[in-house]
């Protein structure tokens, strides 16, 4: 049985930091072999992770429809697709969903993306998924079981209200989720109190905070990967500590 982290939340939160950062602590871990799925249209988690992105498989989608070579059947030239798309890593493999589809049908193209990713993750005994807000690329899939859902926010009221209505959302799809959580990030001074809709739903053992970094918009500037961030950096000992908490007994 594979254990499947999946992370939401609105652009502008960190997700996808928080995202790479859990990666490399469970590399460090020896949680392998690990999958990170790049959900997110607006793909990056590569750069976090300092590692090239060439191909997505939305890449593939497009493709089946004009450029499947005389001879070979789509299936296999997707299958082939997805194995060019595929980034081996040290330690980890990546590989990106891409943008959204275009006008037209994709049913054949997603059925078939859908039971080739199902195999893939078949091979994997960690897995983690960096979703856009809606979880949609998610919710397609038939690897349906989250062990630990991460939907992270910023302090503001907006980036708390969004990460809400994802964990009402998520409610109403076809998913099983074990357990979820409510990352703060870029706090400076946490609040006395959450809203009410806030403790609600994940309650006061629920939610987590995690410190504004100046680092991180440094290293972002300097396009250097985010998880090469210094072992002391303050939101490094956070998270660090908040991994250990929410992957104890893993």
């Amino acid at each position: 049985m594979s254990f499947a982290v999946a992370l939401g939340g609105k652009g502008g939160t960190g997700k996808t930091t928080i995202a790479g950062l859990l990666i490399q602590y469970m590399l460090d871990h020896g949680m392998k072999p690990l999958l990170a799925i790049d959900a997110d249209s607006n793909s990056n988690l590569n750069e976090v992770l300092g590692v090239p992105l060439e191909e997505t498989l939305s890449d593939a989608r497009e493709d089946m429809k004009t450029k499947v070579p005389t001879g070979m059947t789509k299936d296999i030239y997707m299958e082939m697709k997805v194995e060019q798309a595929l980034i081996e890593a040290e330690g980890f493999d990546l590989i990106a969903m891409g943008r959204p589809e275009g006008p037209g049908c994709y049913c054949a193209a997603n059925n078939l993306l859908t039971t080739l990713i199902e195999r893939l993750i078949g091979n994997y005994q960690y897995i983690v998924i960096d979703n856009e807000a809606g979880m949609e690329h998610f919710s397609r899939l038939t690897q349906k079981d989250i062990d630990l859902l991460v939907l992270v926010s910023d302090p503001s009221r907006r980036g708390l209200s969004a990460a809400c209505r994802i964990a009402e959302l998520v409610k109403t799809l076809p998913i099983r989720v074990s357990r979820s959580v409510l990352v703060v990030n870029q706090v400076r001074q946490e609040p006395a109190n959450w809203p009410d809709e806030v403790q609600r739903l994940f309650g006061k053992d629920g939610i987590a905070c995690l410190p504004a970094d100046p680092l991180i918009s440094q290293f972002d500037m300097e396009g250097k990967p985010t998880v090469k961030l210094p072992d002391d950096a303050p939101v490094v000992k956070a998270a660090k500590e908040l991994f250990e908490k929410l992957l104890n007994g893993v």
